[in-house]
């Protein structure tokens, strides 16, 4: 009896793959066809990402130290890089996720709930914070300093997790539990 060949991550066809055959998964034969600049692309941009979510950690708490002594203009400088940045996040995550390969979690035992938990917390609050973080900024830039200080208690605890969590996750996903 042959065994069973191990099921393919294509990001076309990701959807209904079980988790059994998503822990043994291997590239689709296709998947070796593709122009080796988007494999490149889609090697690189996880570091990329990481990098970027550390950057607007980095600008988050600097911002925070900021407001906190009072020096406004330097806060809304480090905001609005922490923006910049977090945007040019999310544009390299969405391209990341249409060049590349779903990247299945290796590791085992109690770390995989510790890390499914964290990855499903990140994505969802990172939803949620998109609309929260516009409209604190829309705030701030309009001078509407009561309602800014009211949004931003919650917005800015909000994105600091999101941030650090982004980095907590690639470094779960691709160094600590990478074959």
């Amino acid at each position: 009896m042959q065994a069973k060949p191990a099921a393919c991550l294509d990001p076309g066809q990701a959807i209904g793959l079980t988790r059994i055959n998503a822990l043994h998964a291997r590239p689709c034969e296709g998947m070796s066809n593709l122009n080796p600049w988007l494999m490149d692309l889609a090697n690189l941009l996880p570091h990329v990402n990481a990098t970027l979510n550390a950057i607007a950690t980095a600008l988050l708490l600097v911002a925070r130290v900021m407001i906190a002594n009072g020096r406004i203009a330097a806060h809304k400088r480090a905001m609005l890089a922490a923006l910049a940045v977090s945007a040019l996040f999310v544009i390299t995550y969405v391209t990341y996720h249409y060049v590349a390969p779903i990247y299945v979690f290796r590791g085992y035992g109690w770390i995989r709930p510790v890390y499914y938990t964290l990855l499903i917390s990140h994505v969802l609050l990172a939803a949620l914070a998109i609309p929260l973080i516009l409209t604190t900024v829309g705030f701030g830039l309009r001078r509407i300093d009561t309602r800014h200080r009211a949004w931003a208690r919650w917005t800015w605890p909000l994105w600091m997790y999101v941030s650090v969590s982004g980095v907590v996750v690639y470094l779960l996903l691709y160094q600590l539990y990478n074959d």
